[in-house]
């Protein structure tokens, strides 16, 4: 009985995280400025860390010809419904 549930308890812990981690943020285009405010979702290893999630953000947002100005912040999924309609169509776009 105390194997089966020692084995339990490991294979919980080796399953990857299933909260997931967010990033509000702030961007312009040039020629003619554009600004917006989205939502991206960021990948486990950029969660606890803002110059991880600014690279992230920053290589999403120059790939589709925007400039990342600021990271407003991190958050989990609890903050996301209080983000969806400010973001618009940027909400989880990138």
């Amino acid at each position: 009985m105390k194997q089966t549930l020692f084995a339990l308890a490991l294979s919980l812990y080796a399953l990857p995280s299933q909260a997931g981690c967010y990033a509000d943020y702030k961007a312009k285009q040039d020629d003619p400025l554009r600004l917006h405010y989205g939502v991206v979702e960021l990948p486990d290893a950029a969660c606890n860390n803002r110059q991880a999630a600014t690279r992230q953000v920053r290589q999403r947002l120059e790939d589709q010809g925007w400039h990342l100005l600021k990271i407003q912040s991190i958050f989990d999924e609890s903050g996301l419904t209080e983000r969806k309609e400010s973001a618009g169509e940027f909400f989880l776009r990138f």
